[in-house]
């Protein structure tokens, strides 16, 4: 079998809406290594491919048709042949891979939110710990061919900058908290799970549709996902964190609980806590939460 033939039937079986320059490596790179493709031998002689190899088979199989570039997304980002309808979410995480969709992305996902967002919200990692995480991911890919891989000059997982996938504007919010999130089934798509995205909404109301909507969410949905929230607050969450959603769960939802009330003594008497960190402050406080109720109507 040709090589052009072998990588046309592997980009075949890729279920991702797009492929990036550095998956179409790996495709290159282990049909080097096995030199066949479902058990049928491929004529490939180079113990190892290098560049060369790679952008020789990236121009053929563009010229016919197998990928496609397109202006709508990033370079080095090709869409598949017959994959003519894809979701920027599930793009956005194949372009991305250790993002997932976040904030009031997140909370239309989950149902917890009547707004449609007009952009797509995701959360990434912090350029240091991307790089880390993609050093991570290369290694385990690439296992004992890595230097070789990497000597031949074959494409690396980097980060791609994109504000755009598509029509849908992206929003990018790089933390140093990488938060908990979960694989959708059957779709390349990473959402935040309901108890991260639920303190999401407390550290960045202005990414979530406001500190009143972010209100509205947790008196219609605080009870449902009562243990969710405490959890993830309880065991992820700082100290501030913890008062504003104490102060919400206590005295706007009038819920009793041990650990709400636990929380009770991270209050901090004298300082200049706001319920919302991005507005101004407001001579309105709670007594309990030691905490300045800035919602403006």
């Amino acid at each position: 079998m040709q090589p052009l033939k072998a990588l046309t039937l592997s980009i075949g079986n890729i279920e991702t809406p797009v492929i990036t320059k550095y998956q179409l490596g790996l495709l290159v790179h282990r049909l080097y290594c096995q030199k066949k493709y479902d058990g049928e031998p491929v004529n490939l002689h180079k113990p190892y491919a290098d560049s060369a190899d790679f952008n020789k088979y990236l121009k053929q199989l563009l010229g016919e048709g197998v990928l496609s570039q397109r202006r709508d997304l990033p370079s080095g980002v090709y869409t598949l042949l017959g994959s003519t309808r894809w979701e920027a979410e599930d793009a956005t995480c194949t372009i991305d891979p250790f993002c997932y969709l976040s904030h009031l992305s997140a909370m239309s996902y989950h149902g917890i939110t009547d707004r449609i967002p007009i952009k797509l919200f995701v959360s990434s990692p912090g350029s240091i710990d991307w790089k880390a995480y993609a050093q991570e991911r290369m290694r385990k890919d690439l296992k004992e061919g890595f230097d070789f891989y990497i000597e031949g000059g074959m494409p690396r997982l980097q980060r791609i900058g994109f504000k755009k996938v598509g029509r849908v504007d992206v929003h990018c919010f790089n933390s140093v908290h990488h938060g908990a999130y979960k694989n959708v089934k059957n779709r390349t798509l990473r959402v935040s799970t309901i108890g991260r995205t639920f303190l999401d909404m407390l550290r960045n109301p202005e990414l979530c549709g406001g500190i009143n909507h972010v209100l509205d969410v947790f008196e219609e949905y605080g009870k449902r996902y009562l243990r969710l929230i405490t959890d993830e607050i309880d065991t992820n969450g700082k100290k501030i964190d913890k008062v504003r959603a104490g102060y919400i769960l206590d005295e706007r939802l009038q819920i009793k609980n041990d650990v709400i009330d636990g929380w009770s003594k991270f209050a901090q008497r004298g300082g200049s806590r706001k319920l919302d960190a991005s507005a101004e402050y407001k001579p309105e406080w709670s007594d309990k939460w030691c905490l300045s109720l800035n919602v403006f109507e």
